[in-house]
């Protein structure tokens, strides 16, 4: 790729996080010659107030592009480079569904982990792949640049079926160069490592400092970048893990915390994010609404633009990202969809080859993955014992006096989002 007056697409730019991939692309705009964003969302409100707000932001900025809006995907996408999806289909709604049921029966409940965030790719994966096809009939040669979640379950699905380019992104994958910057005071540019593992359950190794491998004291200190999981079991692993591996390792410990907090966490953004649209429709506001830092999920833009900029540039750069395993991983199928170091660049994105992984996490990924196949099997269907053998699949929920009633209560409160299950009512 390489052309001037780049189009961008944001689909869900009814997203609050809008605004941090407009400030991405404007502080890129040296080597991202971006010429129009086109906002695409089915919220209309949402959509005319975030035009609105944008417009004045680029002003703010003093980015130079066209902004507008349209709820037609094709009008959107004839001429489109990139399509930035940051879709959540239900909304927060349907998200404290996930978060609150699976905890009556004594399982976690959380976006993107176990249950809730299966139900979140059972809702997710149909409407990615009507956006995928679009991408396939009117602008074949973008980048589609996932941030919807679960990235990695959507992105396997994705792929599957359709013949897109696309890259399935966290900011979790490039935590740990982060941590060790700030933590040892050290470029970014110069922190390589291993990493092993599916979108957030994954494990960081053989880190490297300008190709010298970290000392004990200097992983202990990146290590106390990683607060959701015990230290001790981090330096008896020796492996920097995920956050989101506290579900995992600390199972009934976060149930319990889980149960006793007043709201769940898609509650406290529903509350939230009614303050940030009040300062998004300020038409006298110009700048971020201070509240969005409130909001959490930091990293988007930083991530997103730099594969923008990696496959539209010369030089291409070491990232993180969800890409399908071709033999990376020798105990997963290479379709198998897995998180890890990659080479971007405008060849495309090349995983690099995994060095003496770590035997003792090969369990845990297994079993996940096993998991995710079983529920991008089940999105596609729409078949119900596949869905339940999902269930059963996932080291934490497992049991079948488990998975039955909970499925059966999930599919009920998720109806209106899952017609493929319902085909025949």
């Amino acid at each position: 790729m390489k052309k001037e007056n780049l189009r961008v697409v944001i689909v869900g730019a009814g997203s609050s996080y809008t605004p941090e991939l407009i400030e991405g692309l404007s502080e890129h705009r040296d080597v991202l010659p971006v010429k129009e964003v086109v906002l695409v969302d089915i919220n209309e409100e949402r959509l005319k107030i975030m035009e609105g707000f944008v417009k004045r932001f680029c002003q703010h900025l003093d980015y130079h592009v066209d902004v507008w809006s349209t709820d037609s995907r094709k009008e959107a996408f004839i001429g489109a480079d990139f399509i930035a999806c940051q879709i959540r289909v239900g909304g927060n709604k349907q998200r404290i569904f996930d978060e609150k049921i699976p905890l009556k029966y004594g399982v976690i409940g959380q976006e993107t982990t176990g249950v809730g965030g299966m139900f979140n790719a059972l809702r997710t994966i149909p409407v990615m792949i009507e956006i995928a096809k679009d991408v396939e009939k009117y602008c074949p040669d973008a980048w589609i640049v996932n941030y919807s979640n679960p990235t990695g379950l959507v992105t396997e699905a994705v792929l599957k079926v359709c013949n897109v380019k696309m890259a399935g992104l966290c900011a979790g994958g490039m935590r740990p160069r982060w941590w060790a910057e700030e933590a040892l005071n050290v470029k970014e540019e110069s922190i390589y490592y291993d990493y092993i593992g599916l979108n957030h359950m994954n494990f960081t190794y053989n880190m490297t400092i300008d190709g010298h491998p970290i000392t004990d004291e200097q992983f202990n200190e990146v290590a106390k970048k990683c607060v959701t999981v015990d230290q001790e079991l981090i330096h008896k692993l020796h492996l920097i893990p995920s956050q989101y591996t506290q579900y995992y390792f600390h199972t009934s410990k976060i149930v319990s915390q889980l149960k006793s907090q007043d709201k769940t966490r898609g509650e406290a953004i529903l509350e939230l994010e009614k303050q940030i649209w009040r300062e998004y429709a300020n038409e006298d506001n110009y700048e971020k609404p201070k509240t969005l830092a409130k909001r959490g999920g930091g990293g988007y833009s930083r991530i997103a633009v730099g594969v923008m900029e990696a496959v539209y540039s010369q030089s291409g750069k070491w990232m993180v990202i969800n890409v399908p395993n071709n033999g990376t991983i020798d105990f997963l199928n290479d379709d198998a969809v897995i998180e890890t170091a990659c080479f971007v660049s405008r060849d495309g994105i090349k995983p690099i080859g995994l060095k003496n992984y770590p035997k003792e996490v090969v369990g845990l990924i297994s079993a996940v993955k096993n998991y995710e196949q079983l529920t991008v099997e089940a999105a596609l269907t729409g078949d119900k014992d596949i869905a339940l053998k999902a269930l059963l699949a996932h080291p934490l929920v497992r049991e079948y006096d488990i998975a039955k009633p909970l499925l059966d209560e999930m599919l009920e409160a998720h109806k209106e989002y899952l017609p493929q299950f319902f085909k025949d009512e």
